[in-house]
């Protein structure tokens, strides 16, 4: 391909006057999909990287679109992975966001997307380059680059999965007995997201047992049903499996299923404990369900298909989050972008029989009510929680709920006039719903939202109970005032009307450089009797552990070390494999 020979740049003061009519028709390539405006909280979310940035890919150039040059092609492609997949999608289809296909921008012309891009709109789309995100130059490059078609990132099947299959310690070779003297079910998996690590933490004594490399940003970590091994994530779809009876424990096998991914789990239900593992891709978009003991993967199945409300065919519908059923011999698989809950029969993979509901979009992050019958997953975009009976095999309700909720697990607890509930927080809004769910004792209020607490703000991404414990807290790291970023609201629940309590957890972190010290993810110990958070700073900054005494709300230890580098996300063995919170 030739290089430009005329540019399309114009100087930026240039575009000022067409900043006007971009504003009036912003709604066109809104970032949201319903149109509402979007919060500061929400961008940070949806505007991760992703793993793709750095995948070789097919790109054709579309001859209507401006010209570009093949290096001005891998710049705009780096960029578009790093800040706009996440809300645009992969092929640029849409998904939390409007679709940036050719159709779409090149009636807009070159000048009109610079404008859109440097500046922003009020739906929501990032001024990224008034905002010092991008020069003049890269923003140039992507408004011609979004005009051509969209690069395909390769395919992921099983001859790429068994290149990646690794079992460095084959089942025959591992203990026989737990050959170690650590409270296995007190050990805490913290992800270290900057450096692909995890650290496997003694809850007793506080001290970390080893730093286990793993694959980049660690999303979740998930344990087998027998409590031996821990299975983790990361955002590049490589997934480790850790074994806790080691004399000091570590990764035994691996494998990737994807070129991106958020989901792992394992096979709970009585006589497959431990036998079977599933992970779902970002990219593609697939589901794979691998041998439990060994990360083989054995079976791979695509999630592309139609939404759930306008029955159009969607080309990368993203896997969300994954459980396992306690009822039956069942994975649960949410498919974001097509709002569909799939509960897949493990039973027998070679004739594999998945029922599909329909739920709401986009589905994301989610939890068991305290029975662990009920499935309450966020359609996060549809502001709705949807209700799956994990008994009966079907939705029992669709409930509304405040602005993008995110509950992580969700919190469950016994509220004093609705019974047993189950709680979220929101990304857009400062508010905790509460959701009764026992249809027997409390059938008035069941799946219900019942309740809406005020809490410090938008910027929720976990809250945290315990049956032992008579605290909710809930954490706010992706609020923009560092105030309430850096500390986690704590209601009574037996006295909820009272409001909530703040703790300054990273003012009790005492870390001494000028990191962002957001707090993130409240997690109890096995006895319910302490709370651990994350301080999670950037990369060349300080983070720590905090760990906070549940009864008396007072500091009760800080876990500070060199190589607790941008700690996140952390899971309690015990709470984690029984699925309490």
């Amino acid at each position: 391909m030739k290089a430009t020979t005329m540019s399309p740049r114009t100087t930026f003061h240039r575009l000022l006057p067409l900043a006007a009519l971009l504003f009036a028709a912003a709604p066109l390539l809104g970032t949201a999909q319903d149109k509402k405006p979007v919060t500061e909280p929400e961008l940070k979310y949806q505007a991760g990287g992703s793993p793709l940035a750095g995948e070789a890919m097919y790109q054709a150039a579309n001859p209507k679109a401006p010209p570009m040059t093949l290096a001005e092609f891998d710049t705009a492609r780096k960029i578009y992975f790093e800040r706009c997949a996440g809300c645009h999608g992969v092929l640029r289809k849409g998904a939390t966001g409007k679709p940036l296909t050719p159709d779409i921008t090149q009636p807009k012309g070159t000048d009109y997307l610079k404008v859109f891009i440097a500046y922003g709109s009020p739906a929501g789309m990032p001024n990224w380059q008034t905002s010092g995100e991008m020069t003049e130059k890269e923003v140039d490059i992507m408004a011609r680059y979004i005009q051509h078609d969209a690069p395909l990132p390769p395919e992921f099947g099983m001859e790429q999965m068994k290149a990646t299959w690794k079992v460095t310690v084959p089942p025959a070779q591992r203990p026989k007995k737990k050959m170690n003297n650590y409270n296995i079910e007190n050990i805490f998996s913290t992800t270290l997201r900057d450096t692909g690590e995890v650290a496997l933490i003694d809850g007793d004594t506080k001290k970390i047992i080893n730093i286990v490399k793993t694959g980049y940003a660690v999303h979740i970590s998930r344990v087998s049903a027998s409590g031996r091994y821990i299975y983790v994530i990361g955002r590049d779809a490589k997934i480790n499996m850790i074994d806790l009876w080691m004399e000091k424990p570590d990764s035994v096998a691996e494998v990737r299923v994807g070129l991106e991914a958020r989901s792992v789990d394992t096979s709970k239900f009585k006589g497959y404990e431990d036998k079977l593992a599933i992970a779902g891709a970002y990219w593609p978009p697939q589901y794979t369900i691998m041998k439990g003991d060994t990360l083989e993967p054995m079976k791979i199945v695509s999630t592309r298909g139609n939404t759930v409300d306008s029955q159009e065919y969607h080309p990368e519908p993203r896997v969300a989050s994954i459980v396992a059923s306690h009822f039956k011999p069942e994975f649960v698989v949410n498919v974001k972008e097509t709002g569909q809950t799939l509960l897949v029969d493990y039973s027998n993979i070679n004739a594999l029989k998945v029922t599909t509901i329909g739920t709401a979009r986009f589905l994301h992050d989610g939890g068991f009510d305290s029975t662990k019958r009920y499935f309450m997953v966020a359609a996060n975009q549809s502001n709705k929680i949807a209700a799956v009976d994990m008994k009966e095999g079907k939705l029992t309700a669709l409930i509304d709920v405040g602005k993008i909720p995110h509950p992580g697990r969700g919190a469950n607890f016994v509220h004093p006039k609705f019974g047993p509930v189950w709680s979220t927080g929101h990304l857009g809004d400062e508010t905790i719903s509460l959701i009764g769910t026992d249809p027997v004792k409390h059938k008035q209020y069941a799946f219900k939202q019942v309740a809406s607490l005020k809490g410090q703000g938008g910027g929720s991404l976990f809250l945290k109970s315990h049956p032992k414990s008579t605290n909710l807290y809930v954490d706010t790291p992706l609020n923009p005032d560092p105030k309430i970023s850096q500390s986690v609201a704590v209601y009574d629940i037996r006295n909820l009307d009272k409001g909530f309590k703040v703790l300054p957890i990273a003012e009790w972190a005492d870390l001494k450089d000028d990191g962002a010290k957001r707090v993130v993810q409240p997690e109890y110990n096995k006895a319910g009797d302490e709370v651990w958070f994350s301080v999670w700073s950037a990369k060349n900054k300080q983070s720590a552990l905090v760990v906070v005494d549940d009864k008396t709300l007072k500091l009760k230890a800080v876990i500070k070390d060199p190589k607790l580098i941008t700690p996140t996300g952390h899971f309690n063995i015990h709470n984690t494999q029984r699925d309490v919170y």
